[in-house]
Order: structure tokens, then C-alpha cells, then sequence
């Protein structure tokens, strides 16, 4: 029952069986105003990488309750822990995981790539809903393994892209959806950003002390 209780959204439990006795305590929208989210019907969230586009996400989320924050550089903090004083602090996503475990109801993964499948099977072996930067992972083998864990484990998962969800991009689907452009057989994609680093490669034999703030 505590196993599948994890598996249940905050929002699921105040709508299942519990409701009755729940309805008590659930604040009407009518009394917060419009638009406001009363607190019984907020999800509580984890966020592992918090610094840069780690912060913009603690950000998209920070209507819901932030529950904690993690992240292995003290530097790139400061805006989120500023931001959110009442989320417990770490800088092991394990450890949050194993302590904040029933504390938590959906992960937000923006760490740099190489952790992103790591920190999303974990989270998604503990029953946590999972939103997480891209790339998802390093392989279509670890994607097919996030894949069926989210499946086994019934979450919610979702991928950013956030290109996929501007109104040109929905604009396009429809187009070829309605067949308003013909039948499409070919389409031509181009990109400018470049993010190559392979002038950073005669830096390799320098020597760098490892930052006090840097775990």
C-alpha cells in the first residue's frame, strides 16, 4: 500500500479515495482568486542541477512546492537556494533521493548530459514523475531502458525540448496533418548553433585546482 501510494501523484490521492475526507482541507480556487493553485492541489518537487539552465527550470516550476534542490557546484546556487529558502539543500542526488524519498512527487533533471540518465532511473525506480533536459542519455539502449521503467513504474515523463512546444512548430503539424502543402516526401532541416569545443584540446595539459566550492 506504501509502495503504491509513492506511485500516486498529489494530485491523485485528493482525488481518490481519500477525497471525502479530504475535501475538508483543499482551499477553493474561488478563495485564492483566479488563476491561483491551492496548496493541496500542488506537487512537491526535487531539482537536481540548479545553476544556469538548471536555474530557468527550478524557475518553470516554481509555482509548485520546491521541496529540494541539489546541486555539486556552490557557485552557480545562489539564485535558486535565494529563491526557494525552505527547500533542503544538498549536492548528492542519491542521498536526496534515499532522504527526501516519500517527500517527493516529480524530479527535475538539468545537470551537464552525462548524469541525465543516472539521475532519471533512479528517480523513476523510486515512482517519481521526471522531467529532464536534453539529451535524454548517451545511447538508444539507455533510453529504451528509461523507457521501460517508466512504463513499469507508471510515471509521467517528459523530454526538453522546448522548441516542440512554440506555435510555428504546431503551425507546421498542422499543415501536414490538414495536407494543406501536398503530401511531404522530403523536408530540409538546418541548424546554426555550433558548440564545438575541439579548440579547448591544447588546454588539456594545463594544470587546474579543483574548486573549494565544486564537489
Amino acid at each position: 500500500m506504501e509502495k503504491e501510494h509513492r506511485k500516486s501523484s498529489r494530485r491523485q490521492f485528493l482525488r481518490g479515495a481519500a477525497g471525502a475526507a479530504a475535501a475538508f482541507t483543499i482551499v477553493p480556487r474561488c478563495v485564492l482568486g483566479a488563476g491561483e493553485t491551492p496548496p493541496s492541489e500542488k506537487i512537491n518537487i526535487a531539482c537536481v542541477g540548479v545553476g544556469g539552465r538548471g536555474g530557468d527550470n527550478v524557475d518553470g516550476v516554481g509555482r509548485e512546492n520546491i521541496v529540494a534542490l541539489c546541486d555539486v557546484d556552490m557557485r552557480s546556487t545562489g539564485k535558486a537556494f535565494g529563491n526557494h529558502p525552505n527547500a533542503k539543500q544538498y549536492r548528492d542526488f542519491r542521498k536526496m533521493l534515499d532522504e527526501m524519498d516519500n517527500k517527493i512527487d516529480a524530479v527535475v533533471v538539468s545537470t551537464p548530459d552525462h548524469t541525465h540518465a543516472a539521475a532519471c532511473m533512479a528517480a523513476i525506480k523510486r515512482g517519481k514523475h521526471v522531467y529532464c533536459e536534453k539529451p535524454l542519455a548517451h545511447s538508444i539502449y539507455e533510453i529504451r531502458e528509461l523507457m521501460k521503467a517508466a512504463r513499469e513504474h507508471k510515471v509521467v515523463t517528459q523530454l526538453g525540448n522546448q522548441g516542440h512546444s512554440f506555435e510555428h512548430i504546431r503551425l507546421f503539424c498542422e499543415w501536414i496533418w490538414d495536407g494543406a502543402i501536398g503530401n511531404v516526401r522530403e523536408v530540409h532541416a538546418s541548424c546554426d548553433a555550433v558548440h564545438c569545443k575541439i579548440g579547448q584540446l591544447s588546454r588539456l595539459n594545463e594544470k587546474h585546482d579543483v574548486p573549494a566550492e565544486l564537489d
